[in-house]
């Protein structure tokens, strides 16, 4: 469930946070700007207007031990995620670690309001099924902005309902229950990046696309940067042009 307040999140600060000026070098992982920049501006609307306004009544009455709890429990929630895409792509330490998380917060941790696997060392890469489709070939895809959902490859957008089903808030009967809950984490986590938007330059548009592109290639790629050629045999430094 932390995926979709995460992805719901991203994409309204990918509107409330940014400015409307154009791009001045095209982005070839974003050869649909236009049509997204024009999404991106109904985002900002609804986060201005909406969620920003709600995150920060929210943020200034709940006690931040209250706050921390309940992101404890959404991220506990989504340990059934990541042990399902864990597997999926044959990361059996990952799964394992993260099946130990689940099991131990969900009972010492108080139902996942405490998070007494991470002070035991026990930590796990969070994985969703865009990142398992990554691992079996799939392609990155161009950048969309979704309306609500906000700005994803097209690949991790084609992941989102396969993580649905592994989110155990699906299976709540209860209407007012299950969206209560969700509108909780996604408050609750808007609430928790307020601060950042001030780290924000230039064009945010092009700021935030290009963060988080460069975000979810290094969780696809568990955390591994691409080659440096500065520290490749086959980068040869020509010192001519500083010969006198």
């Amino acid at each position: 469930m932390k995926a979709i307040a995460v992805a719901v999140t991203a994409g309204l600060m990918l509107g409330g946070c940014a400015s409307q000026s154009q791009q001045t070098t095209a982005n070839p992982a974003d050869p649909w700007e236009p049509f997204n920049r024009r999404v991106f501006a109904f985002n900002d609307a609804l986060d201005r207007y909406a969620l920003k306004p709600v995150a920060q009544g929210y943020d200034t009455i709940t006690p931040d031990p209250v706050q921390t709890g309940v992101g404890n429990f959404f991220t506990n929630l989504g340990e059934i995620r990541t042990i399902t895409n864990s597997v999926l792509q044959w990361k059996w330490t990952n799964a394992g670690v993260a099946s130990k998380r689940f099991l131990i917060n969900s009972t010492l941790g108080l139902g996942g309001l405490l998070d007494p696997a991470t002070e035991l060392g026990w930590t796990a890469r969070e994985e969703d099924f865009g990142q398992t489709l990554a691992t079996w070939g799939v392609g990155e895809g161009p950048f969309v902005v979704l309306p609500v959902f906000g700005g994803r490859t097209l690949r991790h957008a084609g992941g989102m309902p396969a993580d649905w089903y592994t989110d155990p808030m699906t299976y709540v009967e209860d209407d007012a229950v299950r969206y209560g809950a969700r509108g909780l984490e996604l408050v609750n986590y808007r609430a928790s990046v307020l601060d950042e938007e001030a780290l924000i330059r230039g064009d945010r548009y092009s700021f935030l696309r290009d963060t988080y592109l460069q975000q979810r290639r290094y969780e696809v790629n568990d955390g591994e940067l691409g080659a440096d050629p500065f520290a490749s045999d086959d980068f040869e430094f020509d010192d001519s042009d500083f010969a006198e």
